[in-house]
């Protein structure tokens, strides 16, 4: 009986990582067709392509082991609280381990590419703008300024090694006891808070990145796809009134000129704006009679109920989220023992939608998984709307926008790296939506409970099945690893506390701006300073 109740275990078991592998093949061709959906054509390149399809690959592969980890610790044990015949001791402790050490090496691999890779292929492809540079020189270059990152990365290792959670309980130590303390404590986490120091290092500046970019494009995405572009036809004729106006005034400041005298300073500069202005003008009416006349637009045009379908969902999930985000927030306000702890809250004392939710999916695998798979695209699809109606500043400075079939190498390359670290941070904003799922899963255990009889007027104690929280024994409950590498550190959950905070603003600012804004273009910003632009490369831009 226990070797059948085994195999059917393992073979769940089986099952379970067999739709993380399909999942896993699913996330390598949706990265390869968003990466080449944005790609420049005329500039693309063989390893920034490559750079960027493995690290977007890598970022949510990582966030496609939240879930596997939860369903392991929530699939050892029984509904009961008991668990189950397979789940001893040493099972549960390889299965932590296995997570563990898929953990160390995805994280591992992310600061690689955060840090060495990534940056040695852009700066690659900076020096590669020079014709004049041989590629021995692209490569030097490359490597002197990648090697700044190596170092940020190094620091951030050592500080995350050599700072203990723990201090000496002996206060009369020698300084060589405390150095050992310190080798002891880093041996006995195996590195565990070096890695956490500088993914949550990593996760705070994609906090920030999410404050930009995805509280904005969760407003953006929504109303954009609900209020549409404007008609290719009456922009074309507004682009052609617009030619008419300024070939006059070319016209008019020419005459001066036609008796033989030379124009003034000021007007050759006028009339030398002018005509840009009237190239990019003709160079718009072109791309609109393309836009007017395309099989893809009346396309879109017989799908627009559809998009209004899908705007109106957005909408809603977005303000599930915010909802969900702002309570989970104010328990904390309320609940948590402040600050030096972190706003760390262990249950809920105020439930949200999403913390009742997810709970509720896990008992039917693989529901949770579909859920949290869908949480992160989201984030993906309205993180990419931000960056899409922002740019990539640096400060007050546009480096790069982001164009469909038009975006550079450097910009492919910003981008991924964004869109990795907003991954990154992803984990914590479930945690934030639902903590006892993302610490526990689904896990009971039993308490003893008295029961009185009435008829025979006595008392009696039976074990009762009760969900997993702070005060249940180590023993009946295992904490996800997930969580382990989330809270490591007090005050980078207290940055986070704040993050979401500040997420809650920006989107409330963005779905006022979004909503006084009219419809956008349908070729969305063809204007003078737009480098990405060639007359070669009529298209369209709409979302």
């Amino acid at each position: 009986m226990a070797a059948e109740t085994a195999g059917a275990a393992s073979a769940e078991l089986v099952i379970g990582w067999c739709i993380f592998g399909l999942l896993l093949l699913a996330i390598l061709a949706f990265c390869w067709i968003y990466v080449r959906k944005y790609q420049s054509q005329r500039e693309s390149e063989v390893v920034s392509t490559i750079t960027a399809i493995f690290s977007l690959a890598i970022a949510l592969i990582t966030s496609a082991l939240l879930p596997v980890d939860i369903f392991l610790v929530s699939y050892m044990k029984n509904q009961n609280g008991t668990f189950k015949d397979w789940a001893n001791a040493n099972v549960s402790r390889q299965i932590e381990d296995t997570v563990l050490y898929g953990y160390y090496t995805l994280y591992s691999v992310i600061l690689f590419c955060v840090f060495l890779w990534i940056p040695f292929v852009y700066f690659y492809y900076e020096e590669k703008d020079d014709d004049d540079t041989s590629k021995c020189t692209q490569i030097k270059t490359a490597l002197k300024y990648t090697l700044g990152f190596a170092v940020i990365c190094a620091l951030l290792l050592l500080i995350g090694a050599f700072v203990p959670l723990n201090v000496p309980n002996n206060k009369n130590s020698t300084e060589w006891e405390k150095v050992k303390f310190l080798f002891e404590e880093l041996g006995s986490s195996h590195g565990l808070a070096a890695l956490s120091f500088s993914i949550s290092s990593l996760t705070l500046i994609g906090m920030l990145a999410a404050i930009t970019y995805t509280a904005y494009g969760m407003s953006a995405l929504p109303l954009n796809l609900i209020k549409g572009t404007r008609s290719a036809a009456y922009e074309r004729l507004e682009n052609t009134e617009d030619i008419e106006e300024v070939e006059q005034h070319i016209q008019s400041i020419k005459s001066k000129s036609k008796d033989g005298r030379p124009l003034p300073a000021r007007d050759k500069r006028t009339l030398k704006q002018l005509e840009e202005r009237l190239r990019t003008l003709r160079k718009r009416e072109r791309r609109l009679e393309f836009i007017e006349n395309s099989c893809w637009t009346k396309f879109c045009g017989a799908l627009r109920p559809l998009k209004i379908i899908w705007g109106i969902f957005f909408i809603l999930v977005a303000l599930l989220f915010v909802i969900s985000l702002f309570l989970s927030n104010l328990d904390k306000a309320l609940h948590s023992a402040g600050i030096n702890s972190g706003f760390i809250i262990f249950g809920t004392n105020l439930s949200n939608p999403l913390n009742m939710l997810l709970p509720l999916l896990q008992r039917v695998f693989p529901l949770d998984y579909i859920l949290i798979t869908i949480i992160i695209m989201y984030f993906i699809f309205t993180s990419m709307a931000g960056i899409r109606n922002i740019g990539i500043w640096f400060f007050w400075i546009r480096l790069y926008k982001i164009r469909r079939g038009r975006t550079r190498p450097q910009a492919l390359l910003f981008l991924c790296m964004i869109l990795l670290l907003i991954v990154l941070h992803t984990s914590y904003m479930i945690y934030s939506l639902a903590p006892q799922y993302v610490m526990y899963g689904s896990q009971n255990y039993l308490i003893e409970s008295n029961i009185t009889y009435d008829d025979h007027k006595g008392n009696s104690t039976l074990p009762v099945p009760k969900r997993c929280d702070a005060d249940a024994p180590e023993d009946q409950c295992t904490v996800t690893r997930t969580y382990l590498f989330l809270h490591k550190f007090w005050f980078f959950s207290a940055a986070y506390y704040f993050g979401n905070w500040a997420f809650l603003g920006v989107f409330l600012i963005g779905l006022i701006v979004s909503c006084c804004k009219g419809k956008k273009s349908v070729i969305e910003g063809v204007d003078e300073d737009d480098s990405d632009i060639s007359d070669d490369e009529p298209s369209a831009y709409s979302i």
